[in-house]
């Protein structure tokens, strides 16, 4: 075996051989033997009648250490020494305690160890390795990994370009449909405001010319009207004369206050009043071209919408996200709110209104006993519902097979075609209209009358008759 060190020699005359560390608060004992305060301590304990020195078992009647201070300032210096010899031979970093080289890694701790720690009870019963092989150990971990995350980088690269051309040819596609839709309503634009000139010229000539009538029958009437009156004047003149002269040219007098034929006046033509009827039909196909251009763009909007489970019957079970709802089985421990319905399996939309235009789709599958449609914010939560305008409820249902109904008031009901997979409802509520088309092909399938909403909140409302219905509001 190769001979100590001078510094490993000294090292081991600096250590506590209880302990195995530099001396922290060195004593001395009867015997001359030098340990850590802490460890004799220990190691003797309180009722040891004989103390014997843990080194060489020498005993002695009373417990009794002194301090060495002339040993704690050489383990002082003995530890600067080590540092510098460590730092400066190889510029390897040295434990912060002993100040010792870190040759070991200890595989429980995880962390660089000196030869000093590996001995000290910390790390005694650990695995540890040096750590020049625990070093090429985890460099062989860490290139397996560091192989795996590279490779995981070019993917997500990868994804990352190909979503971006993906992206940039959307973008371009939507640039190019933003154009093409300004170009098509620049044309519209221009085509209606030419079509607007053109009605209002062509109507501007229809009003001069009823004008121009109007005008010549007035002129010919006052000048009637005022012949008459002179006439009559005179007449009554010529009746407060003598005979004598009441009686001169009275043939003439009388021929001229015969009784003429009154001239009518000249009536509109039958062609002008046709004119004036073709602008009041050609306003009817403009109301109607551009309440079905609305109706169109109502299929390009949709309101986010969700359910409020504050409403819902306590039967009714509803999702995470609020979207869909369905009948269970058990009757659920919810607070009885006054909002909540208890009567009917009832649940209204979050979202209400009071004015514009708003519509929404719910995705109606397999289930056949059901009702769509909207009601007020004061329709009733406690006691049994008629489906119908007078109930402030606008609805369609499906109660069995080929019973897809809309409940309308007074106590009718009106039979529909075929029940589509999904039903939009469209509400106006500044028209009081409420209107179903089916989502799958925008074919109507009932509008109800106009009614008055008052400025009542509206919130869409969904009912339930089965365990086999679920409805969910379609993103």
């Amino acid at each position: 075996m190769a001979a100590e060190s001078p510094a490993e020699r000294l090292r081991d005359e600096l250590t506590c051989s209880i302990c195995l560390e530099y001396f922290q608060e060195p004593v001395s004992v009867h015997c001359g033997h030098n340990f850590c305060r802490a460890c004799i301590s220990q190691c003797w304990g309180e009722s040891e009648p004989n103390f014997s020195c843990p080194q060489c078992r020498e005993t002695a009647q009373q417990r009794n250490f002194r301090p060495s201070r002339e040993l704690a300032r050489v383990i002082e210096i003995a530890k600067g020494l080590s540092f510098q010899a460590a730092k400066g031979s190889r510029g390897e970093q040295v434990c912060e305690r002993h100040q010792e080289a870190l040759k070991l890694f200890c595989e429980e701790d995880q962390t660089p160890i000196c030869v000093v720690c590996d001995k000290s009870k910390a790390h005694r019963s650990h695995t540890v390795a040096p750590i020049e092989e625990a070093a090429q150990e985890y460099k062989e971990q860490f290139q397996t990994r560091l192989q795996a995350l590279m490779e995981e980088r070019e993917k997500l690269l990868g994804w990352k370009l190909t979503g971006e051309k993906r992206s940039s040819e959307y973008v371009g596609k939507t640039e190019a449909e933003r154009e093409k839709i300004v170009a098509q309503f620049k044309q519209l634009h221009q085509f209606l405001e030419e079509e607007e000139q053109l009605l209002l010229a062509r109507l501007g000539e229809l009003e001069k010319e009823i004008v121009k009538l109007q005008d010549e029958n007035i002129t010919k009437l006052s000048a009637e009207i005022s012949r008459l009156s002179e006439l009559i004047s005179e007449m009554e003149g010529k009746c407060q004369q003598p005979a004598s002269e009441f009686l001169q040219d009275i043939r003439s007098t009388l021929g001229r206050c015969q009784q003429g034929k009154l001239q009518q006046p000249v009536e509109i033509s039958p062609d002008l009043a046709k004119r004036l009827g073709d602008f009041t039909q050609k306003n009817i196909v403009l109301k109607e071209t551009l309440r079905k251009f609305q109706d169109a763009l109502m299929f390009e909007l949709q309101t986010a919408m969700t359910l409020d489970p504050d409403t819902a019957h306590p039967q009714l079970v509803l999702s995470a996200d609020r979207k869909s709802v369905r009948l269970g089985d058990t009757w659920q421990q919810v607070p009885n709110n006054p909002e909540r319905f208890d009567a009917v399996f009832c649940v209204l939309g979050s979202e209400g209104f009071t004015s514009g235009r708003h519509c929404w789709e719910v995705d109606l599958g397999d289930g056949q006993c059901w009702a769509v449609g909207v009601a007020r914010e004061s329709v009733r939560r406690k006691r049994g519902l008629s489906f119908n305008p007078k109930e402030v409820i606008w609805a369609v249902q499906w109660l069995h097979r080929d019973q897809f109904q809309a409940r309308t008031f007074p106590e009718t009901t009106v039979s529909l075609g075929r029940v589509p997979s999904r039903i939009r409802v469209c509400l106006d509520c500044d028209e009081g209209q409420v209107a179903f088309f089916s989502a799958d092909n925008k074919a109507p399938i009932f509008t109800f009358p106009p009614a008055s909403f008052n400025g009542e909140r509206i919130r869409p409302w969904f009912c339930f008759w089965d365990s086999e219905t679920q409805l969910r509001l379609c993103s």
